[in-house]
């Protein structure tokens, strides 16, 4: 039989196995009824086996991105060595460009006036007429709020609306505990804390069980003389040992594997209030060398004959049978006091300042809001629209030359376009979560890789402190405002904030 190229002798396998490298499907029995059986079991063991080299192969194959679905809430496909964090995604944000109007349409009047010509005649010199005159519009000026940015509601460690936002597994724990996630703007929630409660109780409890006593009256005899067989014919049955030899094997106690573990220390983790750190890890095969008991001969025995045995003697003859007296004897109790539970440790967020059960803890987190931001612009409306009126003009007469109307005055109106004004407003795209991001951890970072990071956060305009290796307190602030500068994800240090920093991993 072989697995993988490798040949396994069937009776050492099957030792092996039953000795704890039952592997995918558990220990199989030594004692297996039949060759065939025990075959049947390690082809199936086999085939497990090939399908595990498959996937692993398949992993090993798998895209190397830093970045994955942030939709996905599992962890990626990911190599040995690579560590994965839950971290903070900031909301993102875009400016819009609106376009207003300052000052609304309008019209123009032009007034085109009246055409005379000069006749000789003796008579009236001067039409009556109608003199039409403009009458402009009048305009007025209103103010107007335009809004940029509209408000957002968060959690806050307290009602005052310039405290600390409140860390997210405060927040994930309130609503769990039954807090609403869109409360009122003002509630305030409140984590308490009461410890199990107990109660001593006496319980009956079994000292000695029942019983009986036994009471016995001897037997009387009397002695006499008689031959009497002491041993009967018999047979002996001799036996006859196995025989061993020892020897070693070195067997497969546990096959080479990946797994995820959770990930430590400050370069994995530098917001606590975000996720998670886990790395993938590698764990080597493990073997182990047995001893084993090969026989040599199988263990037999032989038959030998015991010839029967005379004797006379004196024998002690019954004259009265013993007798026996059963005594019963109660069963005897004690009673005992004993601890019971009465409720279980109560972990829970209510309302501020209500009555239950449970003392506050000191963690409270508040509905606040944060406003909306406006402009306030100025524009020019129409109060009154441009009109005419018209004036009358009456006829004149002289025995002069006269001027005749040849046209009369008339209005051209002219349209006045409105005026715009273009303003950008800050509108929210995307909103803040938690998601899964490659992350530097102690499987793939150094020293002198810190060092690079220090001196990229200087160069940066950002102090880390001393240039010494060490992700110290002042490094982790350093980075954490590099990353709320960028808008970056904040609670580890993500392989984008190393790109953006041009620190190179791996090299």
């Amino acid at each position: 039989m072989s697995i993988k190229g490798k040949k396994i002798a069937i009776p050492t396998l099957i030792v092996g196995i039953a000795l704890g490298t039952g592997g995918l499907f558990g220990p199989i029995s030594y004692a297996a009824d039949s060759l065939e059986e025990r075959e049947k079991a390690l082809l199936a063991r086999e085939k497990a086996l090939e399908e595990r080299e498959r996937k692993l192969k398949m992993n090993k194959g798998a895209s190397k991105s830093h970045i994955f679905s942030e939709m996905d809430d599992v962890l990626p496909t990911a190599k040995a060595g690579q560590c994965f964090a839950k971290v903070l995604v900031p909301a993102t944000y875009k400016n819009v460009e609106e376009k207003i109007v300052v000052q609304e349409a309008g019209q123009k009047i032009d007034i085109i006036p009246a055409k005379y010509e000069m006749v000789k005649d003796r008579v009236m010199i001067k039409d009556a007429a109608e003199k039409v005159i403009e009458v402009p519009a009048i305009y007025q000026k209103v103010t107007e709020k335009v809004l940029i940015q509209p408000a957002q509601k968060v959690w806050r460690k307290n009602a005052n609306a310039k405290s600390r936002l409140a860390p997210a597994d405060w927040i994930n724990a309130a609503i769990t505990s039954g807090v609403p996630k869109d409360a009122t703007l003002g509630s305030c929630y409140e984590e308490v804390h009461r410890p199990p409660l107990f109660e001593t109780v006496e319980e009956k409890v079994l000292q000695r069980e029942a019983g009986k006593r036994i009471e016995v009256t001897a037997a009387k005899f009397e002695w006499v003389e008689k031959k009497v067989l002491v041993k009967e014919e018999s047979e002996k049955i001799v036996d006859v040992p196995a025989v061993y030899q020892t020897k070693e094997e070195k067997v497969l106690e546990r096959a080479a594997y990946t797994t995820w573990k959770k990930g430590r220390g400050p370069i994995e983790r530098i917001d606590n209030s975000t996720g998670d750190i886990m790395c993938l890890i590698e764990v080597p095969a493990k073997y182990k060398t047995l001893k084993k008991q090969v026989l040599v001969s199988a263990a037999t025995t032989k038959r030998v004959k015991i010839p029967a045995e005379y004797k006379t003697i004196k024998v002690r003859k019954i004259v009265t049978p013993a007798q026996e007296k059963v005594i019963e004897i109660p069963a005897k109790y004690q009673i005992v006091k004993k601890q019971v539970k009465k409720k279980d440790e109560l972990v829970a967020w209510r309302p501020k300042n209500t009555v239950g059960e449970g003392s506050p803890t000191g963690k409270m987190i508040c509905r606040t809001e944060i406003p909306a931001k406006h402009k306030t612009i100025t524009k020019e409306v129409v109060k009154t629209p441009t009109t005419t009126k018209k004036v009358v003009i009456p006829a004149e007469f002289k025995d002069v030359k006269v001027k005749k109307l040849v046209s009369a005055a008339r209005e051209v109106k002219i349209e006045i376009p409105a005026k715009y004004q273009t303003i950008t407003k800050r509108v929210k795209t995307t909103e803040e979560k938690l998601a899964w991001r490659s992350v530097l951890c102690e499987t793939n970072t150094s020293k002198g890789l810190v060092i690079e990071i220090q001196k990229a956060l200087e160069k940066a305009g950002f102090n880390p402190g001393p240039i010494d290796g060490a992700m110290g307190y002042q490094t982790q602030v350093a980075i954490n405002e590099f990353q709320k500068k960028k808008g970056f994800e904040r609670g580890g240090l993500t392989l984008r904030t190393l790109d953006a920093l041009g620190v190179k991993v791996g090299n």
